[in-house]
């Protein structure tokens, strides 16, 4: 432990008296760390001084009255609280015999600790000994960081190392450990619960908001600062900017000196490593997914149900559900976790795989749900197929990819193949190729109505929504039927087309539906 003003006054040899009462000063006074003993008779020794030092001195700027000016010996003792002065020691029978009276009142009312120092005490045996006390210190510090650093070391060789880490990193601090994943999720503590809310609950939105940043990053948290019992909290990325693997956390109350720096510095290249381990694992599963995926949706599922089985569980019972999704750079890493904790989570009733650029999923129908939290966590398209048999998995694809196409055009989000379905085989095929065509399909109509204030667009549209009824039109345009003919006959004169036929009424509906 560092040396303190009640270390000082313990030593014996040293033989220092206190003068102020230790029940009659502040709470922790006597706690206060020293880190230096000087020794000054200046009237104001504090621009030599700095916070933590014990100031000795003989008193000759006490002599010739000042000793029993109030005046000056309350601002003496104001200017070294206010410079952070951890106590005065005050030599006797060197200048004057015993402690100014002042000096002690003062020093009373201000609640900065006084001691005297015998004459037989010199003052560079107090500094020898803060200075011993110092070294002895840094020592021990030292001497702890390596004995912390070989057992870290050790509880790195066990099977789950990462968890062993953590757990004696926190036993050697004495403090709580988390690490929250690439999802930002939190992945493992240490002690098991041992930060309670809203502690945690902001620990986790941090760490996802530094997740989500991509950079390498530290950040100091003081969480629950509402509460009773706020917690200090440090913060630390793991992995390379824009590969985070995750952030380590780990709560102190008070900011951690180099001995407990070094050792958490440690931790974090070892955590580091072991998360860089799990992810060549993860890529080498991620192959072996993909393989057997693209049996899965050729509707041999043989080699893929022997090895999920034995892998991560049985594979997801029908009905089934296809989702996918893209797979940028940026986010693979990061999807694919949250992906192995679903399974996981699952009992392997769940699967999924890379093809190509894009993640496909196999789901049952209980995690549909979970397009909504891929799409909200990592802003992509989600398309989702319906819910089919086991032998349909290549056209539950199909109407998924279609699905996918629609959502990255309307930045949906998720959509499902029932919502295109629902709107026919026109609307379905009517998409962005088609539209260019319909465009010049329409462009004498709609030039028309550009040039001379009409609306041939709108009563053809309505016209082809009423079956061709010029009655049924009429009504809900509000016009004449004799002016929907008119509108009509113009419309077919400026297309060059009859559209008394289905097949001309069909093209012509197809072309409305496509540019819209």
């Amino acid at each position: 432990m560092k040396p303190t003003v009640q270390t000082l006054l313990d030593h014996p040899e040293l033989a220092l008296g206190l003068l102020t009462p230790a029940d009659a000063l502040p709470d922790g006074a006597l706690d206060a760390p020293v880190v230096w003993a000087h020794s000054s008779d200046l009237a104001d020794p504090t621009p030599f001084l700095d916070a933590g030092h014990v100031l000795l001195t003989t008193g000759t700027q006490f002599a010739d009255g000042a000793a029993a000016d109030d005046g000056f010996a309350e601002s003496f003792v104001r200017r070294l609280r206010e410079r952070g002065i951890a106590a005065l020691g005050f030599g006797t029978e060197v200048i004057r015999a015993g402690t100014p009276e002042t000096l002690v009142a003062a020093c009373l009312a201000q609640g900065l600790p006084l001691f005297e120092v015998p004459y037989r005490v010199p003052f560079i045996a107090i500094a020898r000994t803060v200075a011993d006390l110092i070294a002895e210190d840094a020592y021990a510090r030292q001497a702890w960081a390596l004995s912390a650093q070989r057992a870290i070391s050790l509880a790195a060789l066990r099977p789950d190392g990462l968890s062993a880490t953590l757990a004696e990193l926190s036993h050697r601090l004495g403090a709580w450990v988390g690490l929250i994943d690439a999802t930002g999720s939190l992945d493992r503590e240490a002690p098991e619960g041992g930060l309670a809310q809203p502690a945690l609950g902001e620990v986790v939105g941090e760490a996802r908001s530094m997740l989500r940043r991509g950079q390498r990053a530290s950040r100091t948290l003081l969480a629950a600062e509402s509460t009773e019992s706020p917690q200090r909290m440090t913060l630390q990325t793991l992995g390379g900017g824009g590969a985070l693997r995750g952030v380590l956390a780990i709560g102190d109350s008070a900011e951690l000196d180099q001995a407990g720096r070094e050792v958490v510095t440690s931790v974090i290249a070892l955590a580091g490593l072991a998360l860089e381990q799990n992810r060549d694992l993860d890529r080498a599963r991620g192959h072996l997914r993909s393989g057997l995926l693209s049996g899965i949706l050729a509707g041999d599922t043989t080699l893929a149900e022997r090895v999920s089985a034995e892998m991560w569980g049985p594979l997801p019972e029908p009905p089934l559900r296809i989702m996918v999704t893209d797979a940028p750079l940026t986010q693979a890493d990061r999807l694919t976790e949250l992906l192995e904790l679903r399974v996981e989570e699952r009992g392997g009733r769940l699967f999924f795989g890379r093809d190509d650029e894009q993640y496909v999923l196999v789901v049952e129908e209980a995690d549909a749900p979970l397009a909504e939290e891929i799409a909200a966590e990592f802003e992509l398209p989600v398309g989702v197929s319906d819910p089919v048999g086991a032998v349909a998995v290549a056209q539950a694809h199909e109407q998924a990819l279609r699905a996918l196409d629609r959502a990255r055009e309307s930045g949906a989000g998720v959509i499902a193949f029932d919502e295109i379905s629902r709107q026919g085989v026109l609307a379905f095929l009517a998409r962005t190729d088609a539209r260019a065509v319909a465009l010049a399909t329409l462009a004498p109509l709609t030039e028309h109505d550009a040039a001379n204030g009409t609306s041939l667009v709108v009563t053809t549209r309505t016209w082809l929504e009423h079956g061709g009824q010029f009655d049924a039109t009429a009504q809900a345009l509000g016009v004449h039927r004799h002016t929907v003919r008119s509108r009509i006959a113009l419309a077919e004169r400026l297309l060059g087309r009859d559209l008394s036929g289905f097949h001309a009424r069909a093209d012509l509906w197809a072309a409305l539906l496509a540019v819209e």
